[in-house]
C-alpha cells in the first residue's frame, strides 16, 4: 500500500467526528502537562503512550477527564484550538467539525464563558488564516453529568451573547451505558430550534436501540460512531434510505474495545447495506493513530484504491454542515488532486 499512502497523505479531506481535548497530541498535553505540576497527567511524551492504553472504555473515559482537567485558563483553551488545526493542516484537512464540551471547561473548571467563547474563536480565526483550514464547533452533552450538563450545554449552545460564530451542531458524548437518550430529548429541541444541527453519539457501546432512540427522540441527522448498528438490518435499511450517515471511528473502537478486532468492524456491512459512512479519527493521539491512517484502515477494510478513497472523501464533504460554495470547492480539490495523481 505505499502509494495509497502517499495519495492520502496528499488527499484534502474533511473530518466529522473528532473531539477537542481528545485530539491533545502529545507535544501539547505535554506542554499543558508543565505548566500544571498538580496533574497526574505526564508531561513525558513517551510516558504518555502507556497512559493512553486502555483496558476498556470506563477506563478511557477517566484517562479522557483528566486530560480535560488540563484545560484551566483561556489561554489553554486557545493553545489547544490552535494546535489542533497545526497538527489538521499537516494531514491536508481542510475542513473539522470539531466537538468540544464547553460544560467541562465553562461550569466544572469556571473558565469564564465569554473568555472560553473568544478563545475558541480567536483560534479559528487565527487557524484558517495561517493555515487554511476551517473548523467549526459541535457542543456536545457530556452525558455522564446528567440532566445539569444538558441544561448548562445547551444554554450556551443558544444564548445569542454566548453562542460561537462557528457554532453548527449539538451533540450528546460520554458513556452511553446507563445514560438513555430520550432524557435529553428536550434539550436537542432547543437547539435544533435554534438553527443548529443534531449529531448525537449512539450505538458504540450499546445496541441498535439507542441508535434508534438517538433518531427518533434527539432527530438525529448524523450518528456518532453507531458501531452496533450492523445488528439491525431494518435500521440499516432506514439509515441507507433517509442518508443519515454514520461517522465511522474504527481504531477509536478496538481503542476502546467496542469491537474486539479491526477484521471484525462492520465498517464493510454498513457500506454493503448503502449506508452513507464517513471515516474519522475521533480521538487521534489517544488511539495512537491520525485522520490519513484511518483512511488507510478503511482501503484495507473495504479494498479501496485511489478513485474510492477520493469518493470515501467527497462523502463527508456532502454530509458535513459547511455552506455549499465550500463543499463544491473542497470537493472539486479532491476530483483535481485525484485526477492529477492518477494521470499518465
Amino acid at each position: 500500500m505505499p502509494d495509497l499512502h502517499a495519495f492520502i497523505a496528499g488527499l484534502p479531506k474533511a473530518e466529522l467526528h473528532v473531539h477537542h481535548v481528545g485530539s491533545a497530541s502529545p507535544r501539547i498535553v505535554s506542554e499543558l502537562a508543565a505548566r500544571h505540576t498538580d496533574s497526574k497527567v505526564p508531561s513525558d511524551p513517551e510516558a504518555l503512550v502507556d497512559y493512553f492504553t486502555f483496558t476498556d472504555f470506563a477506563h478511557f473515559i477517566d484517562v479522557y477527564l483528566s486530560v480535560v482537567d488540563l484545560i484551566r485558563t483561556p489561554e489553554d483553551v486557545r493553545l489547544l484550538t490552535y494546535e489542533i488545526a497545526r497538527d489538521m493542516a499537516r494531514q491536508q484537512v481542510r475542513y473539522a467539525e470539531l466537538t468540544l464540551t464547553p460544560f467541562s471547561s465553562v461550569i466544572r473548571r469556571g473558565i469564564d464563558e465569554g473568555a472560553f467563547m473568544d478563545a475558541i474563536e480567536d483560534a479559528r480565526t487565527a487557524a484558517e488564516a495561517d493555515f487554511g483550514t476551517i473548523l467549526r464547533w459541535c457542543f456536545d452533552i457530556p452525558g455522564e453529568a446528567g440532566l445539569e450538563s444538558a441544561e448548562q450545554t445547551v444554554r450556551l449552545a443558544t444564548t445569542d451573547k454566548i453562542r460561537p460564530e462557528g457554532l453548527v451542531s449539538f451533540g450528546l458524548g460520554g458513556p452511553e451505558i446507563g445514560v438513555p437518550r430520550p432524557q435529553f430529548k428536550p434539550y436537542f429541541d432547543r437547539a435544533i430550534a435554534a438553527g443548529l444541527h443534531s449529531v448525537p453519539h449512539a450505538g458504540e457501546t450499546t445496541g441498535p436501540e439507542t441508535v434508534w432512540d438517538a433518531l427518533t427522540d434527539l432527530r438525529a441527522e448524523r450518528i456518532g460512531h453507531g458501531t452496533s448498528s450492523a445488528r439491525d438490518p431494518k435500521l440499516l435499511a432506514h439509515l441507507a434510505e433517509h442518508r443519515i450517515p454514520l461517522e465511522v471511528c474504527p481504531t477509536s473502537n478496538i481503542a476502546t474495545r467496542a469491537v474486539r478486532t479491526l477484521d471484525e468492524h462492520p465498517l464493510k456491512e454498513f457500506v454493503r447495506a448503502g449506508v452513507v459512512v464517513t471515516v474519522n479519527s475521533d480521538d487521534p493521539p489517544m488511539f495512537g493513530t491520525d485522520l490519513n491512517n484511518e483512511y488507510a484502515v478503511a482501503a484495507r477494510l473495504l479494498d479501496l484504491d485511489e478513485r474510492g478513497l477520493a469518493a470515501l472523501a467527497k462523502n463527508a464533504v456532502e454530509v458535513s454542515f459547511l455552506d455549499g460554495p465550500g463543499k463544491a470547492a473542497l470537493a472539486a480539490e479532491i476530483d483535481t488532486y485525484t485526477a492529477g495523481w492518477l494521470a499518465p
